[in-house]
């Protein structure tokens, strides 16, 4: 009993912390979104667009799937990201019904730009891992979420 007790606290204990990363990470995304004049959300779109790109676009639907939000709001966001020219979107040459987007000039400039105090705060937030350590916990992260969807998608056909 007492150990279900720990395991219990444990868990609460994690729960909690991870909420109050993504509290955190929510706020330096939208500091980062400022400083571009965008608003957090477009941050992130641009900040997975230049993670997935490999130098030919990369598709809304990838995009979408990479920050866990509905194609549609994807669409709408890009193009307000074209039009302040931080983003071009191209008919893509494998299928015409799709668009292929990269960042533009500007946009890498302006993420350039910002590249050293993004290397500041990342010394800062994750201070005293090392390389290893954080491979480590990456690894035991990346479980975690695989875990977290087969638990919530067990729950959401009544198996828990």
């Amino acid at each position: 009993m007492a150990e279900t007790k720990q395991l219990d606290r444990a868990v609460s204990d994690f729960i909690w912390n991870i909420v109050e990363v993504h509290s955190q990470l929510e706020e330096i995304h939208k500091s980062w979104a400022q400083m571009l004049g965008i608003t957090e959300p477009q941050w992130l779109i641009l900040m997975a667009i230049d993670e997935l790109d490999q130098g030919r676009g990369v598709s809304g639907i990838a995009v979408a799937n990479k920050l866990r939000i509905h194609p549609a709001f994807v669409t709408n966001q890009t193009k307000r990201l074209e039009k302040i020219d931080l983003l071009a979107r191209v008919t893509s040459r494998e299928d015409a019904r799709y668009l292929q987007m990269s960042l533009t000039q500007k946009a890498q400039a302006e993420i350039t730009k910002l590249s050293v105090k993004r290397q500041a705060l990342n010394l800062t937030m994750l201070g005293g891992l090392d390389e290893e350590s954080l491979h480590y916990l990456n690894k035991r992260l990346t479980s975690i979420a695989k875990n977290c969807e087969l638990a919530s998608q067990k729950l959401s056909i009544g198996l828990l």
